[in-house]
């Protein structure tokens, strides 16, 4: 009896060890899980007027999250969706530069497009003109060449820049940016004090600053993409291409020389010709002026017989 007795009482010691181990463990955790609230209550306390950009911060971590699910799709890079951009220049030798330019506007207008631009030059048979031409980009090789067929086409040159990447990932930016100035627009609705205004109008009008401009680029490229840019030199028969190459050597030299000569020749000619009235009008009227001067000045009896003087008489030599 007193042999079962001890091992009841040694089991019993046992479990009551276990439950007081059991029981301080519970309370050790309790008091950590405490302590570890409190620090964190204590770090998130912080100046007023950090909270709503702090705030603002977390809302756009959720809304850049939200725009990244929704543009998570791969986007669509087949050829015939991508967003390319056609630049072309090109120079055509014409009879008639102006009817020329006018075939030009009519064959853009059938396109979809306009004249972006007209500059010219002369009227004669050197004219130029310089035309810009905006065109749909699915008309763009179709207006190329119906515009080469004008005349004798002297030169062509075709670019193109491929901007999908750059277009998806602006879109994405954009929607992004939206979604941060939706949430500034909602904390700037619930701000509580000035500090906190002011704060969130400086935040909400630099995200709006960064929105317009990503839009400014947007609308910028969607103009590049859907109109394409052609520019058209139509040239006159006798216009000179700026690629000529300077010729040098004697013949073109002799051919510089007898130009200049001509061109002097011509200059000199010309103010003869404007000098020509004023000395009929004035030199005749002198010389007979002068002549009349110099009959006065001779003596009178020569001049009334006529008999001119005898020549000197040389003086003798002497003897040696």
């Amino acid at each position: 009896m007193t042999t079962m007795g001890a091992g009841m009482d040694g089991r019993t010691g046992r479990r009551r060890s276990a439950l007081l181990a059991a029981g301080t463990l519970s309370v050790a955790l309790a008091l950590a899980g405490c302590s570890a609230g409190d620090s964190g209550s204590a770090d998130s306390a912080g100046p007023a007027a950090k909270a709503p950009l702090a705030e603002a911060g977390a809302a756009d971590k959720g809304s850049g999250a939200d725009a990244a699910g929704a543009g998570a799709g791969a986007p669509d890079l087949r050829v015939d969706q991508r967003a390319i951009i056609y630049t072309g220049t090109m120079r055509v030798q014409v009879a008639n530069v102006d009817d020329a330019a006018r075939e030009v506007n009519a064959a853009v207008t059938r396109a979809g497009g306009f004249i972006g631009g007209d500059q010219r030059r002369s009227a004669d048979a050197d004219a130029v003109a310089e035309l810009q031409l905006r065109v749909p980009a699915a008309k763009f090789a179709g207006v190329v060449e119906e515009v080469a067929k004008l005349g004798r086409q002297e030169s062509r040159e075709i670019n193109t820049q491929d901007v999908t990447e750059e277009t998806v990932d602006l879109e994405a930016r954009i929607i992004t940016q939206r979604a941060r100035v939706d949430s500034a627009r909602r904390l700037l609705a619930r701000a509580s004090s000035i500090a906190d205004l002011v704060s969130l109008e400086n935040e909400l009008g630099r995200r709006e600053a960064d929105l317009a401009s990503l839009e400014a680029k947007k609308r910028r490229l969607a103009d590049l993409t859907a109109l394409s840019t052609i520019t058209v030199s139509l040239a006159g028969p006798a216009a000179k291409t700026s690629e000529e190459k300077t010729e040098t050597g004697f013949l073109v030299g002799l051919k510089g020389g007898w130009g200049a000569f001509v061109t002097s020749m011509t200059i000199l000619l010309t103010v003869l010709g404007a000098l020509l009235p004023w000395l009929v009008a004035f030199g005749v009227p002198l010389a007979v002026l002068l002549v009349a001067l110099r009959r006065r000045r001779k003596p009178p009896a020569l001049v009334a017989t006529g008999v001119s003087a005898p020549p000197p008489v040389p003086a003798a030599r002497s003897a040696p």
